[in-house]
């Protein structure tokens, strides 16, 4: 098993061209354990890890509701916003600069076969991350992605979660708010969950703006520790 990831930070990046080169990755792997299986070819399946900030973007996972999209096509415009509808899972969220967007494109083969368990684990590096700023976040039930006052009138979500699953292959992943503009949730019913409300990192700091990159470095530790991982 190939427990190397490689991991790339492509900046700031078109939302579709970056869906697109998760997709050549993600089919390289597929076309890998494909060989392997019809000719027992034993070769390894490579793991990586993309992070990227997007323009504004919103986007709607396969099973979303569009409803859930509270501007028309000249609103967009106007925001400088564009909207894609993809193959994730989940429902409606937005994307942004001060955003810090992960790609995890992995053959869980690599590591375990349980896609309710990498959640969880994606899930739990934010949490691990977060608890280093000194803020107690946690998992909400029924509802992925990760929040803070779970279970009170104030309940607001930091990290928004969907990803797409093929013969255990693994692609999109997580979007955690560091010092996000928080007035582009307000053109969204983010996730389809209507009530609850959306936060940042710096906010939640009551600072100006956070170090993206010191926040990546710890992202990346506990992904690491989780998964069992080194990255190159």
């Amino acid at each position: 098993m190939n427990k190397t990831v490689q991991l790339q930070d492509l900046g700031t990046k078109d939302f579709k061209n970056t869906w697109d080169y998760q997709e050549t990755l993600f089919k390289a792997i597929l076309d890998t354990k494909i060989r392997n299986r019809r000719e027992d070819a034993g070769l390894e399946t490579d793991n990586h890890f993309l992070f990227v900030e997007h323009p504004h973007v919103y986007t709607l996972g396969k099973s979303g509701d569009l409803s859930n999209l509270l501007l028309n096509e000249h609103q967009l415009k106007e925001k400088n916003a564009t909207f894609y509808k993809i193959n994730r899972g989940g429902d409606i969220t937005y994307h942004g600069p001060g955003q810090i967007v992960g790609y995890p494109i992995l053959d869980l083969d690599n590591f375990f076969t349980d896609i309710h368990k990498y959640l969880r684990f994606l899930e739990e590096m934010i949490i691990l991350t977060l608890a280093e700023y000194g803020l107690k976040t946690e998992r909400s039930p029924g509802e992925t992605g990760v929040w803070l006052d779970v279970g009170t009138p104030f309940a607001r979500k930091i990290c928004a979660m969907g990803v797409r699953a093929s013969r255990w292959v693994t692609m999109h992943g997580f979007a955690l708010n560091v010092n996000a503009d928080l007035g582009y949730f307000d053109n969204i019913i983010p996730c389809g969950i209507r009530g609850k409300a959306v936060t940042s990192l710096n906010v939640e700091l009551g600072v100006d703006k956070v170090e993206e990159a010191e926040v990546k470095r710890k992202l990346l530790k506990h992904f690491g520790e989780l998964f069992e991982a080194s990255f190159v």
